[in-house]
């Protein structure tokens, strides 16, 4: 049997491009990957961070092991004066745990950064930079958590005391499910509907206080603990918590946008699409997450396919690699695409995000309403197509793929609940096919980027595709997927149109259209990756091999996506019957085009083996030993004969039954 190790020794030399240069790219330069790795070399060289044993770890162990590294984190960042954001997620993505301050740097400090006022800022963000305090976001409730205008928790203003009183008035109003909540943080931003004179003025951000920041006990009138074990999330206390007539001063709302004054007057938000902007930043970096845990996955299966032998092709002959069985790459060739794609529309809303950052703090909020619609539907696509791809992954990975030691199981758990929090994917489509429609029948609003929306398809009109050479061209792919999303937001807005002529009530007339929104939804967000795609890889410089290879990614990604969604491509005869099967055929071209390549298109992510914890995924392929060795090191291998053997087994063997 051939050498695992060499096995993927001989697949990197196949690859005929330089993979170096693909990191750099994937990177965003070569200083960044320098960046990159120095910041990697510091969490790997650090024992404290070890994970060889996660696996075999109680949930109890794996939530105190997190608070011991998030302490050696916060030590590190102060050490080297590691200040940025892009650092710290750098040096998260090989820690890889669900650390209990996760929710400190990603929503409580953004949260008080963007909706404080200058005095609240001055003063939290020094105790929150310093980490005088440990912060958490409380807004879903054990009875609402997408709609957040149902939010039952309040906020009563006493104009005697200047003060606020938080109160979960019923069951279903209690915090539930916010990370970090059960036993990590101290404070929390707790969204809450204002109530002045029993007049309600919706949503608010209050600071409130939950733990004594001498002995961590729960303040006054403040229940608080974990939610109990999840599917993964093993290492963060996601948490619940109650209010009896908490009270904060005045000054713990947010109010750089709304505000109360000692009288109880209140002010309204100029615009209240201003909280949108930390909503967005959020979503944009879910779709960052579901590029990296999709790249994460494939890394594993793919190496994993090209070091595992299964089945003499004759007689007699070598068993194959797994990897050179076609039906293994229509498994894992479209992932790899997928990543490459996700990790080319993260950057984009990233840049995108940011470039307007500032526009949106003065106030002007015309490009954050687009990036609200785009950035809704783009974090439903790509976590659920991420989820998705994960788990054809880890299958693909056969029955070691079930090992928790393949860490394809743990990348599966913990970025499934991607689908729901932060917004369910379903209610998001949704929010975009909104966008998508009052751009269809509002020209005058219609930005740039959506423009195509506005441009009506011939009658007949038919796609250009004459030969196997044309689906090669980003063009026409462009061009097929632009056309199917034209037709899919017209024929959604036929049928709302169709349903009030009918006397339905508007509402009624809405949710029984919901199916075809989000259907129009899903082909906007494939069309909007699939141009961005190509869009960005003709702008890259880089050698003429590495454009062809991402070009033919690009390919993948787009032919696959006309296969699986053939009838939207057929139904109006945009698309025919041959020109389905020349699609099928260059999937399989493009296939053989990429398989020398697979292993240098995996290893261009450059995870390091720690951010992988995988036996299966390791950079050096030695597979086999790291299985057995793991194995060994499980506790029911502590003793030759386990305890129970006495208790149970015993009894049973040595019994006259």
């Amino acid at each position: 049997m051939a050498s695992p190790v060499s096995d993927l020794q001989n697949e990197r030399r196949k690859c005929t491009f330089n993979v170096a240069e693909l990191t750099d790219i994937i990177n965003g330069g070569r200083k960044k990957t320098e960046r990159r790795n120095f910041l990697e070399s510091i969490v790997v060289n650090d024992p404290v961070f070890n994970k060889d044993d996660v696996y075999f770890m109680s949930r109890e162990e794996q939530y105190s092991a997190a608070v011991k590294k998030s302490i050696r984190l916060v030590h590190l960042l102060k050490e080297h004066n590691i200040d940025k954001p892009e650092d710290y997620q750098a040096m998260l993505s090989v820690i890889n745990e669900n650390l209990p301050i996760a929710l400190h740097n990603s929503m409580w400090k953004p949260t008080i950064r963007d909706q404080g006022t200058d005095e609240q800022r001055k003063k939290w963000l020094p105790l929150t930079e310093n980490y005088k305090l440990i912060g958490t976001y409380a807004q879903t409730e054990l009875g609402h958590g997408t709609f957040i205008r149902g939010l039952e928790t309040t906020a009563t203003y006493d104009p005697k005391r200047e003060e606020f009183v938080l109160n979960t008035p019923t069951l279903t109003a209690t915090k539930w499910w916010p990370g970090c909540l059960g036993k990590s943080s101290t404070h929390a931003i707790v969204m809450a509907q204002l109530y002045i004179k029993n007049q309600c003025y919706g949503l608010h951000s209050f600071i409130v206080q939950l733990r004594s920041l001498k002995d961590h006990t729960p303040m006054a009138g403040i229940t608080v603990g974990d939610i109990g074990n999840k599917v993964g999330y093993e290492s963060n206390d996601n948490g619940f918590l109650a209010m009896d007539n908490v009270r904060i001063p005045r000054d713990q709302m947010l109010m750089r946008h709304a505000q109360v004054y000692p009288d109880g007057t209140y002010r309204k938000p100029a615009n209240p699409r201003l909280t949108y902007g930390a909503m967005v930043l959020v979503r944009a970096t879910i779709v960052a997450g579901s590029a990296t845990n999709l790249a994460k996955a494939a890394t594993i299966a793919v190496r994993y396919s090209c070091v595992r032998r299964q089945t003499e092709a004759k007689p007699g002959e070598s068993e194959l690699q797994v990897m050179d069985y076609i039906t293994q790459q229509h498994k894992l060739v479209p992932q790899v695409a997928t990543a490459y794609s996700f990790a080319w529309i993260a950057r984009y809303m990233m840049n995108t995000y940011y470039a307007l950052y500032a526009e949106i703090q003065s106030g002007h909020l015309g490009a954050l309403q687009e990036l609200h619609g785009i950035s809704s539907g783009l974090k439903a696509f790509t976590a659920e197509t991420s989820v998705a791809g994960i788990e054809v992954c880890r299958r693909a990975c056969g029955g070691h793929g079930y090992s928790a030691s393949s860490g394809i199981v743990s990348i599966y758990k913990n970025w499934l609940p991607s689908c729901t929090y932060e917004g369910e994917n379903t209610v998001l489509y949704l929010q975009t096919a909104r966008f998508l429609l009052k751009c269809y029948k509002q020209p005058s609003v219609t930005p740039a980027s959506m423009s195509y929306i506005l441009i009506k398809p011939l009658p007949g009109s038919r796609w250009g595709v004459k030969s196997a050479e044309d689906l090669m061209k980003p063009i026409l792919l462009v061009e097929a997927f632009e056309h199917r999303a034209q037709k899919k937001i017209a024929d959604a807005a036929r049928f709302l149109e169709h349903q009030i002529s009918q006397g339905i009530d508007t509402s009624e007339a809405m949710n029984r259209s919901g199916i075809e929104f989000v259907r129009c939804a899903k082909a906007h967000c494939h069309y909007f990756i699939v141009r961005n795609f190509f869009q960005t890889t003709a702008l890259i410089k880089c050698s003429k091999e590495l454009k062809e290879i991402l070009i033919t990614l690009g390919v993948v990604f787009a032919l696959n996506g006309i296969v699986d969604n053939s009838g939207e491509f057929l139904e109006d005869g945009f698309v025919n019957g041959t020109q389905m099967e020349l699609v099928r055929d260059r999937i399989l071209y493009c296939y053989k085009r990429l398989r020398p390549n697979l292993v240098g298109l995996v290893d261009a992510f450059a995870f390091v083996d720690l951010a992988l914890n995988s036996a299966l995924g390791s950079y050096d392929g030695d597979v086999y030993n790291r299985l057995y060795n793991w194995a060994k090191r499980a506790p029911l291998n502590k003793t030759e004969v386990h305890s129970s053997y006495h208790k149970y087994l015993r009894p049973l063997l040595q019994s006259k039954i």
